[in-house]
């Protein structure tokens, strides 16, 4: 089943839904990074958090998420687009801890102690940027406090990616519910409860749970879909702006890399792709630096 994003509302305009499956999405992370189980884990709940966050955006709008802990994994950043297409990656795709309880150690590969921080690009001059203290580093708690505490939104929050025993990803999806201004209170304590009856999302998701069914769940017969976007790891690297970013570092640093190098090597955080600029290539970039 490829990777989508549901958006809808209840009938009665108390909340905004959102919920995806993302197992391919994150399957493509891992494969390009390289990561470990936990790490799968972490990157993935991240990698569906921007899926879900990033829902109504428009045009060319970004949103990126920074989750800096304290612990081995060192940091993980996600960019996800308007339409859906997402990207990112761990410091440390590596690192790993044993399991606790049974299940991926992500809050403790996080750590509990740094920040996690959401920037939204929507063409304006300035960027916003919201940050909030970690809460416990398993990613979907921290964002649930990020849009109370940051944005004032209630919002209850569930992410999971379910790693199999060669690390493929077997699945992974979330969903996120927020509170409208008006919402009524009956129905945030309805919702609470329906939340916490349910088994975790990747349970759900494994057992051929659509993101539709989720909603449905939880706000039952209320809830409205709106609109479907496929999801999808899509990077926007290419060579002509790794060029740009060769001509930034100025003229004495790339005459250094032509004299010691021969070629460059340059490597995409988000994605992994390489890209190669022979002599005659950074001689050229050399003559546009100069200008």
């Amino acid at each position: 089943m490829n990777d989508y994003l549901v958006i809808g509302i209840d009938k009665k305009e108390n909340f905004r839904a959102y919920a995806a499956i993302t197992a391919q999405t994150v399957e493509e992370a891992r494969r390009r990074h390289g990561t470990s189980a936990t790490a799968s884990a972490a990157l993935g709940r991240t990698l569906t958090a921007g899926v879900l966050m990033s829902a109504n955006l428009k045009g060319d709008d970004l949103l990126t998420i920074r989750v800096l802990g304290d612990g081995p994994i060192g940091a993980v950043v996600v960019t996800s687009e308007a339409d859906a297409n997402v990207r990112g990656y761990a410091v440390n795709p590596t690192a790993d801890l044993p399991a606790k309880n049974g299940k991926l150690d992500v809050g403790g590969l996080i750590g509990c102690s740094g920040q996690l921080s959401v920037t939204k690009n929507m063409g304006l001059r300035d960027p916003y940027t919201g940050s909030i203290n970690l809460v416990s580093g398993e990613i979907g708690d921290d964002v649930a406090f990020y849009y109370a505490k940051s944005e004032q939104i209630p919002s209850v929050v569930a992410l999971g990616v379910l790693v199999d025993t060669d690390l493929s990803i077997m699945t992974a999806g979330g969903f996120l519910i927020q509170a409208l201004p008006d919402a009524a209170e009956e129905a945030l304590m309805e919702l609470e409860q329906r939340v916490a009856g349910l088994p975790h999302v990747t349970q759900l998701l494994s057992k051929g749970m659509l993101p539709e069914q989720l909603l449905q769940q939880l706000l039952g017969q209320e809830f409205v879909e709106l609109q479907r976007k496929p999801v999808a790891f899509n990077c926007r690297c290419s060579k002509e702006k790794l060029e740009k970013i060769l001509i930034s570092v100025g003229e004495e640093e790339i005459t250094d890399i032509i004299n010691t190098q021969g070629r460059a090597e340059i490597k995409c955080h988000f994605c992994g792709d390489v890209y190669y600029f022979e002599a005659d290539e950074l001689q050229e970039i050399l003559l546009s630096a100069k200008k």
